[in-house]
C-alpha cells in the first residue's frame, strides 16, 4: 500500500508537471516594440517599450505568464504630458524601464529634443501617470532605477569623461543618487563604465544600464555595439552599487553577431536587455532583436523577445544553452490568457469595427488632436477630417496606424469617400517614415473617381504617383487592402472586401525596411486621409480595420 502511495504521488507530480508545461514563442510582442523593460509585482508582470514619436506613448503591458501580454494603458496619454510636434518620427520617447518601489510605479525615460531624462509616477500601473518630472542633472539617455532599503539610484547613458570623446561611440554609464519625495538627485554624479567592457578596444554605444542585487554583489547590466547588427549585451559586477565594477572575462552574455547572417529564420541585432524573476523562480531576460528577411533588411522594426537565463559562476548568461535565440522555450507553468485580449502574438487575423473608441493598438503621430476624428459623426464608424496636414511634414496629420508585425501580413478597410477636388485624397497607407511609405487612396481627376497609388520621395519631400485608374462608375464606398510578403508589398481595392482588384503587385517592400529608410521604428499600416495643403470641409469615412499575419517562424 505504501508502495502503491509513493507511485500515485509521483504519477500526479508527473502528470501536473505536464499539464503545467507552457511554450513561450519568440518574439514575444512582434513588430515595432524595441526596448523593452520589465517588473514583477507579486505574480504580475509590466513591461514597457519605445514609441518615439508616436502617441499615446509609451505602452504598459501586462501579463502573469510572460506569454500573453495586453496593454493596460499608455504613460504618455495627454498632450498636456507632452506632443513631439515638429519631430521625425524616430526621435521623441527613448527606451523606457519600469520599476515598482514600496507602492508607486516609476516609469523613466528619455524625451530626446526636449527636456532629456524623466520620472512619471503611478500608483496604478494601467495610469493615470504623472506629469514628467525631468532630471536635469542626469544628461543622456536610456535612465532607469535601483532601489535598496530607503535609497534610490538613477543610471545613465552619458558623455565621455570630461566631454572627450576618444573615439566615435564612446560613451559612459554614470549614477546620482535620488530622493524620492522630490524626485532630485542629491551627492555627486558617478562614472560607473568608461566606454564599456574594454576601453581599450574602443567599444561603442555602452547603453540602457539597469542594476540589480543578487546574493552580495550588484550587477550592472548594458547593452553595447549599437542597436544593429553588432548589438551585445554586457554584465559588470561591484560590491558597492557605486563601484568600481568589474568586467565578466566571457562577455557578451547576449549577442548574435558571430553566427552566419544567412541562416534560416534568423534572429539579429539582439541586446538591450532587463531581467526578470520568472513564476518558477529562475531567470529570463527580455530584449529587443529583430527579424531579417534577407541580410539586414527587416520592416517590422526591433521587436520584443524572451530568453532563459542560467547563473554560471556567479554571473548571468542569456540563452545559455543555445547558439541562436530560439523561437520557442519551454518552460514549467501554466499558462494565463487575457479573456478579453486582441491577438498581438503569432499568426492571427482580426477584424477592428470602429464604433465608439480607438482600440489600445492604434497610434497618432505625435500628439492626439480629437478634432479631427470622430465616433459620433456617423453610427458605428470612424470619420476623418481631411487635413491640410500631410505625412511628409511633421506635424499631426490625419493618420492612425497599427504595426505590421508579421514578415507576411495583411491590413484591409472599409471606406466612404467621395473626393470634391483633386487634392483631397482619403485611403490606406504603409507607413515607415515621412519619406518611406506606399500610399493608396481614392481621389478625383478630370471629374472622375479614381483610385492612385503613391510612393514616397526621400529626394524631393514629395509624393510619386506610380500608377491611376479610373473608376468605371462613381461611387462613394470603396475596399482597400495593402498585403507584404517579406520585400514585396500588393495593393488591392475592390467594391466588397471579398472581390478584390490587383492595383500593384510586389512592389520593393526594402524601401520601407531600417536598412533602407534609417531610424529606429518599423512599419505602419494606417487609414490616412488629406486635403494636401488646402483646407477642406470633406470628410472620409471609415466602418472597420482588418489585420492578419502568418509567419513560419510560429
Amino acid at each position: 500500500m505504501r508502495i502503491f502511495f509513493s507511485y500515485l504521488v509521483v504519477l500526479t507530480t508527473f502528470f501536473s508537471s505536464v499539464q503545467a508545461q507552457m511554450t513561450l514563442e519568440n518574439p514575444i510582442l512582434p513588430g515595432f516594440y524595441p526596448d523593452p523593460a520589465i517588473c514583477k509585482v507579486g505574480s504580475d508582470y509590466y513591461m514597457v517599450t519605445s514609441t518615439f514619436v508616436y502617441f499615446p506613448g509609451i505602452p504598459v503591458l501586462h501579463s502573469r505568464d510572460l506569454k500573453n501580454w495586453k496593454q493596460i494603458g499608455s504613460a504618455i496619454n495627454r498632450p498636456s504630458q507632452m506632443d513631439f510636434m515638429g519631430e521625425q518620427v524616430s526621435r521623441g520617447l527613448f527606451a523606457p524601464a519600469i520599476n515598482y518601489h514600496n507602492g508607486i510605479f516609476y516609469i523613466t525615460c528619455t524625451d530626446i529634443d526636449h527636456g532629456g531624462n524623466f520620472i512619471l509616477t503611478a500608483k496604478n500601473p494601467a495610469g493615470p501617470w504623472s506629469n514628467p518630472v525631468y532630471i536635469k542633472e542626469a544628461r543622456g539617455i536610456d535612465p532607469s532605477l535601483f532601489f535598496e532599503g530607503d535609497q534610490a539610484f538613477i543610471i545613465y547613458n552619458s558623455d565621455p569623461p570630461e566631454n572627450k570623446s576618444l573615439y566615435s561611440g564612446h560613451r559612459t554609464v554614470r549614477i546620482y543618487e535620488l530622493e524620492l519625495t522630490t524626485l532630485k538627485v542629491k551627492g555627486t554624479e558617478k562614472i560607473l563604465v568608461n566606454g564599456g567592457v574594454d576601453l581599450s578596444k574602443k567599444p561603442v554605444w555602452i547603453e540602457a544600464p539597469h542594476i540589480y542585487k543578487r546574493n552580495d554583489f550588484y550587477y550592472l547590466m548594458a547593452a553595447e555595439g549599437g542597436t544593429s547588427v553588432n548589438h551585445s549585451e554586457v554584465i559588470f559586477r561591484s560590491k558597492d552599487v557605486r563601484g568600481p565594477y568589474i568586467p565578466y572575462e566571457k562577455n557578451p552574455i547576449l549577442t548574435q553577431r558571430h553566427l552566419d547572417p544567412n541562416r534560416k529564420n534568423p534572429i539579429s541585432s539582439v541586446g538591450h536587455a532587463d531581467l526578470v524573476e520568472g513564476p518558477d523562480g529562475n531567470t529570463y531576460a527580455v530584449f529587443l532583436g529583430v527579424r531579417p528577411y534577407a541580410g539586414d533588411f527587416y520592416n517590422t522594426g526591433r521587436e520584443t523577445f524572451i530568453a532563459p537565463v542560467k547563473w554560471v559562476d556567479g554571473w548571468p548568461i542569456i540563452n545559455a544553452d543555445y547558439k541562436e535565440v530560439q523561437y520557442k522555450y519551454n518552460v514549467n507553468w501554466k499558462e494565463q490568457k487575457h479573456a478579453d485580449q486582441l491577438p498581438i502574438t503569432g499568426n492571427f487575423s482580426l477584424k477592428i469595427p470602429f464604433k465608439d473608441s480607438l482600440n489600445t493598438q492604434f497610434l497618432f503621430l505625435r500628439t492626439d488632436n480629437p478634432d479631427w476624428y470622430s465616433f459620433r459623426k456617423n453610427k458605428n464608424a470612424l470619420t476623418l477630417n481631411l487635413l491640410p496636414e500631410t505625412i511628409l511634414e511633421k506635424g499631426n496629420p490625419a493618420f492612425i496606424g497599427r504595426r505590421q508585425q508579421h514578415l507576411n501580413s495583411s491590413a484591409s478597410t472599409e471606406m466612404d469617400f467621395s473626393a470634391q477636388n483633386k487634392n483631397e485624397k482619403a485611403g490606406l497607407i504603409i507607413f515607415q517614415n515621412e519619406n518611406h511609405f506606399y500610399y493608396m487612396c481614392k481621389s478625383i481627376d478630370n471629374k472622375k473617381d479614381v483610385i492612385q497609388l503613391f510612393k514616397g520621395n526621400p529626394a524631393s519631400n514629395q509624393m510619386d504617383l506610380l500608377k491611376q485608374i479610373v473608376l468605371p462608375k462613381s461611387q462613394r464606398k470603396i475596399y482597400f487592402k495593402i498585403s507584404s510578403d517579406k520585400d514585396h508589398y500588393s495593393f488591392w481595392y475592390g467594391s466588397s472586401d471579398k472581390d478584390w482588384k490587383l492595383l500593384a503587385d510586389k512592389l520593393d517592400g526594402k524601401f520601407l525596411s531600417t536598412a533602407v529608410a534609417k531610424g529606429f521604428v518599423g512599419s505602419l499600416y494606417g487609414i490616412y486621409a488629406t486635403s494636401a495643403g488646402k483646407e477642406s470641409n470633406n470628410q472620409a469615412v471609415y466602418k472597420w480595420f482588418g489585420y492578419s499575419g502568418n509567419d513560419n517562424t510560429y
